[in-house]
């Protein structure tokens, strides 16, 4: 990223590595939508930044402090590397806000990403994990950032055993909180995307039913509730404030909206003050961040290395080479009807 709007090469120095620190040479990432918003403008303005935070590489360079990892070791990035050190991971439920909101997700906010030669780890020995026998590195890949923002939403939620599950916006997020929301046990998942590729992967990791997506929040509302009229949870990984508030209308009283979603920092949320029941309804909403760390992403691994989620159905475009970033980039922003996840290799 040179600026706002113009994303493209740059030449920069290579990363510094500090006593309790990593270097690594990716050799697989994927761009994300996150990468193109921030591109856009979408959070601060900045120039000449390295974008990406979703890979797998190659030790090259460890800290003197390091003890779990050495150079040549093969690791999954994790893609929130939270200072464990700050107070902000102390408290319950806040490993993604560190030294401020959101600042443990440093390679979108506060430092060059992993789309490049080399990439900087910050306390590696909290914020890598080992690639495990049985594990490939593609699916490795879908496990830094993808699987544990779903599989977050699917943990907010708090689904219990034949809950009724809507999930709208399935995207690979999306799609991810579909397969947490089965693995947590629920009874009945609703689906609710727009393309046909998605749909399908969707029903493949467990959905029940699927709603074709509608731009209209009161059209989607009742699209959802003439399919599954009992909601317990909603998981929100798409959409804009208005699908938010359409949430808050389909889940029942007593049920939990579970945000997973980015929306635009100029939008502003309407409540449907009725649907809440003035504010009584027992309607929890709860916006939450993707979790950080390397001990979450190896357990997220063992999921992947014992069979219970296969997160490379996530992936439809594979690329060769680093000078095939700009076409990966440019698949994430344009969303084809055939695009769910596009990874590049750089070996």
């Amino acid at each position: 990223m040179r600026k706002v709007g113009d994303v493209g090469w740059l030449d920069k120095p290579e990363p510094q590595c500090g006593p309790l620190d990593a270097v690594i040479r990716p050799t697989i990432v994927a761009p994300c939508t996150s990468d193109v918003r921030v591109a856009a403008g979408w959070a601060a303005p900045r120039t000449d930044r390295i974008l990406g935070h979703e890979a797998v590489g190659e030790i090259v360079q460890v800290g003197e402090l390091v003890t779990r990892f050495k150079v040549g070791n093969l690791v999954a990035v994790p893609c929130v590397t939270p200072d464990w050190l700050a107070p902000g991971v102390q408290r319950p439920r806040t490993v993604g806000h560190d030294t401020e909101e959101e600042g443990s997700f440093k390679f979108v906010g506060y430092k060059d990403g992993v789309m490049a030669e080399l990439a900087h780890v910050n306390q590696a020995d909290a914020n890598l994990a080992l690639i495990p026998d049985g594990v490939t590195p593609e699916a490795a890949l879908m496990a830094t950032d993808m699987m544990p923002t779903g599989l977050r939403g699917a943990e907010a939620a708090d689904i219990q055993f034949g809950e009724t599950v809507v999930v709208i916006g399935i995207g690979p997020v999306g799609l991810m909180a579909v397969a947490g929301a089965v693995l947590r046990g629920a009874g009945r998942v609703v689906a609710v995307g727009g393309r046909d590729v998605t749909c399908k992967v969707a029903l493949e990791y467990g959905a029940t039913d699927i709603v074709r997506h509608s731009s209209d929040a009161d059209e989607l509302t009742a699209q959802i509730l003439q399919c599954a009229p009992d909601v317990d949870k909603v998981i929100v990984a798409g959409g804009d404030a208005a699908t938010l508030a359409a949430a808050v209308r389909i889940v029942k009283p007593g049920g939990i909206v579970s945000n997973i979603n980015f929306y635009d920092q100029a939008a502003s949320l309407t409540m449907p003050l009725v649907d809440w029941g003035l504010g009584m309804a027992d309607k929890d909403i709860r916006g939450t961040f993707c979790p950080g760390g390397g001990a979450q992403l190896a357990r997220l691994l063992q999921l992947i290395k014992h069979g219970r989620i296969d997160p490379t159905k996530l992936i439809t475009h594979r690329l060769q080479g680093m000078d095939a970033l700009p076409e990966a980039f440019d698949l994430m922003s344009q969303k084809p009807p055939d695009l769910i996840k596009p990874i590049v290799y750089f070996d």
